[in-house]
C-alpha cells in the first residue's frame, strides 16, 4: 500500500474488481506533476493478478506524431484485427501504417480499438493504464477517450493519468492532490540523512503541499547546515513543479557535458529505444560511459528501455544543451533512423537540426505530411506542414504550405489556429486557385452562418473558372450555410441556390436545369415579398411530382447508385433544391443530406424522407464515413419518431449525441414525449447554441419543439405562441409542421388561426402527398363544425394512416375523440381515444398519451398505462439491440451501428432474452414480430 494513498489504492482494486467481474471501468487520475499518479499506476499494475496488462505513455517529443500513443495500446492487440467488422479492420490497418486506403475517420478507428479490447479481454481481464495522457498526440486522445467513453462489459479497466488542465466529459475523475501532513512528514523522513530544524521541516511539508516527488527530490539541493539550521533556505510561492523541475535542472546542470548530451539524446528519441540512442551517441561522439553520471544521480536507467526518474527529467534534459548541441543530437538521431519504417521520426529529426530554411528538409516534411494524412492524421500533418512552411526559402512555396497546413488543421476541426496561417499564406505569391481555395476556407470561420453564405458564394464566383467541381461545392456549402442561417440568413439563400444552379448548369458533372419552376428561388426576397409557401401553392403544382427517385435504389441509366443524386423530381415550385443537388456521388449526397431532407420536407413526402435517412444512414455505416455518421443518426431519429418507431428512434438519437451530433433529434424526442425538466434544458441549450452561431433554422426548430411539448401538456396558449414565433420565418422544410402546430394550439385555445389555414391548405394542395393532404384534412377538421368536421376528421386519419405517419396518425385519432366527446357522442370517443391512447402510450409519449387517458375518463372509462413485460421492461437500447439481433444482424454490426463494443452488445442480448423469456435468436425474431 502506498503511503498515505489507502483510499486511492482501495478505489484502483475495486476497480480491478468490478472488470474481472465483467463490468469495465474507465478512471481518469488528475494531478499535478510528481503528485504520485504514476505510482497509482504501479500499484494497479501490481495489484491487478489475472489481469493481461497494457501499458502506454505519452511523450512530449512524440506529441505531434499521429497515433504515436495510441500505437502503444495497440500493437500487442493487432492479432484481433482479423474479429473485426471490415470497415473497422481497415480503419486500423491504415491508421497504423499496416495498409493503404482512404484517410479513416476517428470515430471507426474508436470502433476499432473498442472491438480490439473487447476481443483481448475474451481471456482474461485486461488492464490499460495510459500515462502523460496530456502529452498524447490529438488523434490518439480523441480515439482513445471514444472507446472509453463506450466501454461496457468488455472485462476492461482503463486508468489514464493526466496534469490539471482540460476537463474530459462523461469519464469520471480522481484527483489525486498531496499528502496529509503525518504522511507528508514520514515521507520526507525516508530521504533526510542528517538532523533537520523543526521549522524547516515544516516549511518544506508546506512549500510542497504534500506533492511525493517534491517531498522526495527538494531536499536534495540543501547541504547539512541548511538542513540543521534552516540557513540559506528562503521561502518559496513558485508552484511544485517549477520548483521540482528546477531541482531537477540543479542535478542535470552539475553532470559532465557528455552526460548532459546523453541525457538530451534520451529525452527526444522517443521510442526509448537504447540501440537508437547508441548509434546516434556513436555519431555525435559520446561515449556510453557518459550514461554512468546519470543513473548514479538517479535520473534515468538504461535495460531493456530508456527509462527516465520523472518526466520533468526528461523536459529538463533537453533544454540543459545549447540550441547548437541539441540541433547535432536530432541531426545524429534523424542518421540513424529507419527512412522508410520511421519516415515521419526521421522528417521531425531532421526539421529540428536545421538551423534556417532548407527546402530539402520541407520537401521531407511535406511528404510525412502526405503519408500522416493518408492515415488520418490530421493534426500531425498540420505540424509537419507548419515545420515545412517556416523552413521554406521560397516565398511561393511558404505560401502554398501555409495554405496546406490551415487545411490540415480545419480537417482536424481545430478552427482556432487556422486564421493566422492564413494570414501568412495571404502574404505570399498564391495562383487564383490557391486564392479561391484560401476563401472558401475562410468562409468556415464567418462567426454565423448568414455570414458564411455571402463569402461561400464569392469563392464559388471565383473558383467557377479554375474548377468548376469545387466551385459547385463551394456553392452547396453556400445553400447548407445558408439553410442553417435560416431567418438570419435573409436573401442569403436565395443567392446561394441561384449560384448553386447557375454553377451548377455550367458544369457537366452537376446535371444542368431542369424543367422545374424556379418558385424557391424566386420567393427568397421577390419584389412581392411572398414566402416560400405561398409562392409553392401559387404555381399551383403542375407535375405533382415529389422526391420519388431521391436516394433511389442502384443500378439506373448511368449506374448511379444512391440517388442519380438528389437530381429528385420535386414538386413544380421546390425544384432548386434538387436542381442544386444534381450530380453528386453517394459520398457527396451524403454530405448534402441536410438539403436533401429539408427539400422532402417541403414536399410532404414522408416516403422520401424516411428513403433518404434510412439510405443515408446505412451508406454511411457501410462506407465508414463515421464523420458524417452523427448527422445522419439524427435525421434519421426525427424520420422514426414521426413514424412512431419511439425505441429506435431514442436509441439513434442517443448515440447521434454521444457522437457530437446536432441537438434537434433529443430536442424534439423529449418535446415529443412530454418530458418536460429534459426537454427545457435541451431547449435552453438549443437557444443559446441558436444565437452564439446565428444558427435561426435551429431557434426555429427549438420553437417548435416548444409549441409540441406545450400541445401535448395542454398548455395551448403557450403552444400557440411558440408556434406563431416559428411560423413567422419561412424555414425551409419546417414551416408545415410549424402551421399544424400552431393550428391545433389556436383552435383547442379559442384563437383565430383562418390565414394559417388556408396558407397549410394551399400548400398541401400544391404538393399533393398524403401526408400533406391529411395535415390540411386536420387543420380544417380542428377549426370546423358538424358534419363537415367529422368528414375532415375522417378524411384526415384515413390519409395519414397509408404511410410511417405513427405519430400524427394518433395525434389525430386523439383530436377526433376529443371532439366526439365534446360532441357527447361518448361510445364512439371511446373506441377512438382508446386507439389513440394505446398507441401513443406505446410510443411513449406521455404529455399526449395523458391527454387522451383524461379525454377518456371524460367519457367514464379508467384506463392504466400499458405495463406489457414483454416489451417495456426493455430500455431504448436493449429494444434497439433486440431489433437488430432479430433482423439477422451480428454482434459486431450492432456494435458497429450502436457505437458499443460486440461483448457489450452480447451482454446486452443476454439481459434481452432472460426479459423476454427466450433461448435462441429465432424465438427473439417471433417474439420481436409479433411485438
Amino acid at each position: 500500500m502506498l503511503l498515505g494513498r489507502r483510499r486511492e489504492c482501495d478505489l484502483l482494486e475495486q476497480l480491478l474488481e468490478d472488470a474481472r467481474g465483467g463490468t469495465s471501468r474507465v478512471l481518469v487520475l488528475r494531478g499535478e506533476p510528481g503528485a504520485g499518479k504514476t505510482a497509482l499506476l504501479d500499484h494497479a499494475s501490481s495489484a491487478a493478478t489475472g489481469f493481461r496488462v497494457l501499458r502506454a505513455a505519452g511523450v512530449e517529443p512524440e506529441s505531434d506524431l499521429a497515433y504515436a500513443g495510441l500505437q502503444q495500446i495497440c500493437a500487442p492487440l493487432l492479432e484481433h484485427t482479423g474479429r473485426l467488422p471490415a470497415p473497422q479492420r481497415t480503419a486500423v490497418e491504415v491508421a497504423f501504417g499496416l495498409a493503404a486506403g482512404e484517410p479513416p475517420d476517428a470515430f471507426l478507428i474508436g470502433l476499432g480499438l473498442l472491438g480490439l479490447l473487447g476481443e483481448a479481454a475474451r481471456a482474461k481481464p485486461l488492464l490499460v493504464l495510459a500515462d502523460d495522457l496530456q502529452w498524447f498526440d490529438l488523434m490518439s486522445q480523441v480515439v482513445l477517450l471514444f472507446a472509453a467513453r463506450r466501454l461496457g462489459r468488455e472485462s476492461v479497466a482503463l486508468l489514464m493519468a493526466a496534469r490539471p488542465g482540460d476537463e474530459l466529459p462523461g469519464l469520471p475523475e480522481l484527483l489525486v492532490g498531496g499528502l496529509p501532513d503525518g504522511d507528508a512528514r514520514a515521507l520526507l523522513a525516508t530521504v533526510l540523512t542528517v538532523p533537520v530544524d523543526d521549522r524547516v521541516r515544516d516549511r518544506i511539508v508546506a512549500e510542497t503541499r504534500g506533492n511525493p516527488l517534491a517531498l522526495l527530490e527538494l531536499p536534495r539541493g540543501l547541504d547539512a547546515a541548511e538542513l540543521s539550521f534552516g540557513l540559506g533556505v528562503p521561502p518559496s510561492d513558485a508552484p511544485v513543479g517549477n520548483r521540482v523541475a528546477a531541482a531537477f535542472r540543479r542535478r542535470i546542470d552539475e553532470l559532465p557535458a557528455d552526460t548532459r548530451t546523453l541525457l538530451a539524446a534520451a529525452a527526444v528519441e522517443p521510442t526509448g529505444d537504447p540501440t537508437v540512442l547508441w548509434q546516434a551517441l556513436a555519431r555525435l561522439p559520446v561515449a556510453a560511459s557518459a550514461a554512468a553520471p546519470a543513473e548514479a544521480a538517479g535520473l534515468m536507467d538504461i535495460g531493456s528501455r530508456v527509462r527516465f526518474r520523472h518526466p520533468l527529467v526528461r523536459s529538463e534534459a533537453w533544454r540543459a544543451v545549447p540550441r547548437p548541441r541539441l540541433r547535432e543530437i536530432h541531426r545524429a538521431l534523424a542518421e540513424v533512423t529507419d527512412p522508410l519504417a520511421a519516415a515521419d521520426r526521421r522528417a521531425w529529426h531532421r526539421a529540428h537540426a536545421a538551423a534556417g530554411p532548407d527546402e530539402a528538409v520541407a520537401a521531407e516534411l511535406e511528404q510525412a505530411a502526405t503519408a500522416a494524412m493518408a492515415r488520418g492524421g490530421r493534426a500531425a500533418a498540420a505540424v509537419f506542414l507548419e515545420r515545412a512552411m517556416e523552413l521554406s526559402p521560397e516565398p511561393a512555396r511558404h505560401a502554398a504550405r501555409a495554405l496546406a497546413a490551415a487545411e490540415a488543421r480545419a480537417a482536424a476541426g481545430q478552427l482556432a489556429a487556422v486564421p493566422p496561417l492564413l494570414d501568412a499564406a495571404e502574404l505570399g505569391p498564391l495562383d487564383a486557385l490557391a486564392r479561391a481555395s484560401l476563401a472558401r476556407l475562410r468562409a468556415r470561420l464567418a462567426p454565423t452562418a448568414a455570414a458564411a453564405v455571402l463569402q461561400l458564394i464569392s469563392s464559388a464566383r471565383e473558383l467557377a473558372p479554375l474548377d468548376p467541381a469545387a466551385a459547385v461545392q463551394a456553392a452547396l456549402d453556400a445553400v447548407t450555410a445558408g439553410l442553417q442561417a435560416g431567418r438570419r440568413g435573409g436573401d442569403e439563400l436565395r443567392a446561394a441556390c441561384e449560384a448553386a444552379r447557375r454553377l451548377g448548369s455550367l458544369h457537366p458533372a452537376a446535371g444542368g436545369r431542369g424543367k422545374a419552376g424556379d418558385a424557391l428561388l424566386d420567393a427568397r426576397g421577390g419584389k412581392t415579398g411572398d414566402t416560400l409557401l405561398d409562392a409553392v401553392a401559387a404555381r399551383g403544382g403542375e407535375t405533382g411530382d415529389t422526391l420519388l427517385d431521391a436516394f433511389s435504389a442502384r443500378g439506373g441509366k448511368a449506374g448511379d447508385g444512391l440517388l442519380d443524386a438528389f437530381v429528385a423530381r420535386v414538386i413544380d415550385g421546390r425544384a432548386a433544391f434538387g436542381e442544386v443537388l444534381g450530380g453528386l456521388t453517394p459520398g457527396q449526397a451524403l454530405q448534402r443530406l441536410p438539403l436533401a431532407v429539408a427539400a422532402a420536407l417541403d414536399a410532404g413526402d414522408d416516403e422520401a424522407w424516411h428513403r433518404i435517412t434510412g439510405t443515408a444512414l446505412a451508406h454511411a455505416r457501410e462506407t465508414g464515413a463515421v464523420g458524417l455518421l452523427p448527422a445522419a443518426l439524427a435525421h434519421r431519429a426525427v424520420a422514426l419518431l414521426v413514424a412512431g418507431e419511439t425505441a429506435e428512434a431514442s436509441a439513434l438519437a442517443e448515440a447521434a449525441g454521444s457522437a457530437g451530433g446536432p441537438p434537434g433529434a433529443g430536442l424534439l424526442l423529449a418535446a415529443a414525449r412530454g418530458h418536460e425538466i429534459d426537454a427545457t434544458a435541451l431547449l435552453d441549450a438549443a437557444v443559446k447554441e441558436g444565437d452564439a452561431t446565428g444558427s435561426g433554422r435551429l431557434l426555429g426548430l427549438t420553437a417548435y419543439a416548444k409549441a409540441l411539448l406545450d400541445n401535448g401538456l395542454g398548455r395551448y396558449p403557450s403552444a400557440a405562441d411558440a408556434a406563431r414565433m416559428a411560423a413567422a420565418h419561412d424555414d425551409v422544410g419546417l414551416l408545415p409542421a410549424m402551421l399544424s402546430e400552431l393550428i391545433e394550439a389556436s383552435a383547442r385555445g379559442g384563437l383565430p388561426c383562418a390565414a394559417e389555414v388556408a396558407r397549410l391548405t394551399a400548400w398541401a394542395r400544391a404538393a399533393g402527398t398524403p401526408w400533406a393532404l391529411g395535415r390540411a384534412a386536420l387543420a380544417a377538421a380542428v377549426t370546423g363544425r358538424g358534419k363537415p368536421a367529422e368528414n375532415s376528421y375522417r378524411e384526415a386519419v384515413d390519409r395519414l394512416g397509408t404511410g410511417r405517419l405513427g405519430l400524427p396518425l394518433a395525434r389525430a385519432r386523439l383530436l377526433y375523440g376529443e371532439w366526439l366527446r365534446r360532441e357527447n357522442r361518448r361510445a364512439e370517443a371511446r373506441a377512438v381515444l382508446r386507439a389513440a391512447h394505446e398507441a401513443l402510450d406505446a410510443m411513449g409519449a406521455d404529455g399526449f398519451a395523458q391527454r387522451a387517458r383524461r379525454e377518456l375518463a371524460a367519457t367514464g372509462e379508467t384506463v392504466r398505462r400499458r405495463t406489457d413485460p414483454a416489451r417495456w421492461n426493455l430500455t431504448a437500447q436493449e429494444e434497439q439491440i433486440a431489433r437488430l439481433a432479430a433482423a439477422g444482424h451480428t454482434n459486431p454490426e450492432i456494435g458497429a451501428e450502436l457505437f458499443l463494443s460486440p461483448r457489450t452488445v452480447e451482454w446486452h442480448l443476454r439481459k434481452v432474452f432472460g426479459k423476454l423469456g427466450v433461448t435462441s435468436r429465432r424465438e427473439l425474431r417471433a417474439t420481436v414480430r409479433d411485438s
